[in-house]
């Protein structure tokens, strides 16, 4: 699985189509996410421009990549770009997995202190740009970047808290799938996705969908009257190896997953 590096939040800015210009699709005001997860969100889809945080949950590992995932794969199989910064565990075999085009996916795993400048590039170049939530954010820099994506049309979407995001989701309760009486084999599990946020997203909604796991990647419906559906077969996620630029610092450094 080749990659391409791109040194340089300018040159990643330029290595894409702007997020502003009009997408092949005819310039939609609203990128699709996948039919389990659009009774969510107040118009159906990720709406350009605005803000939907995913929460880390508490155990962290809660679900939140998989609800990750599900949210890009749709937009990214029509057509859209997506960049995923600071979440040096985010796979790419998963991602392939849920359906994302790995040729319009940029991963920046280690942004460092320039983290906003990082992000702010990626607005402005990218379709839906997924960032983990520093714990020294401030509220004035969330604000920018939010109005940023507001004026760019991208789609912000920080993984972790986010006071004023549009939407929040999050993954609150889950039941895994598979262990017998003390012995078996975890592999899938049935979770609960919270919604709330402003304006028409006001009033608080929850939706029940199959999660295969964590790091694992279709959102898989419940079968109607069915109290168990066929499991899906785990996949196994390929973390990426982050080239150093020649000077031997990692500051600046992105991952561009796809054709060489």
């Amino acid at each position: 699985m080749a990659g391409r590096m791109v040194v340089g939040s300018a040159a990643l800015a330029e290595l894409v189509r702007p997020a502003s210009a009009p997408d092949p699709a005819g310039g939609h005001r609203v990128l699709p996410v996948r039919r389990e997860l659009t009774g969510l969100l107040p118009h159906r889809g990720l709406r350009r421009g605005s803000t939907i945080a995913v929460g880390v949950g508490q155990p962290r590992r809660s679900g939140g990549t998989s609800l990750i995932l599900a949210l890009l794969a749709e937009a990214s199989r029509a057509g859209s770009w997506c960049a995923v910064v600071g979440v040096p565990t985010f796979g790419a075999g998963a991602a392939a997995e849920a359906g994302i085009a790995l040729d319009r996916l940029a991963l920046v795993p280690n942004p460092g202190p320039e983290w906003p400048t990082v992000v702010a590039a990626l607005i402005d170049g990218v379709d839906v740009v997924v960032t983990a939530v520093p714990a020294t954010v401030s509220a004035s820099v969330a604000n920018r970047l939010a109005a940023r994506a507001r004026q760019r049309g991208s789609v912000l979407v920080p993984y972790g808290r986010w006071d004023g995001a549009d939407v929040t989701l999050q993954v609150v309760r889950g039941v895994w799938e598979g262990l017998g009486a003390g012995r078996g084999r975890l592999r899938r599990r049935e979770v609960t996705v919270s919604a709330r946020g402003r304006g028409a997203a006001a009033r608080p909604k929850e939706i029940k969908v199959w999660l295969p796991g964590d790091e694992l990647t279709r959102v898989i419906p419940r079968p109607a009257g069915a109290g168990v559906g066929v499991a899906a077969r785990p996949a196994r996620t390929a973390p990426l190896r982050v080239v150093a630029p020649a000077d031997g610092s990692r500051r600046g450094a992105f991952t561009v997953v796809g054709p060489a």
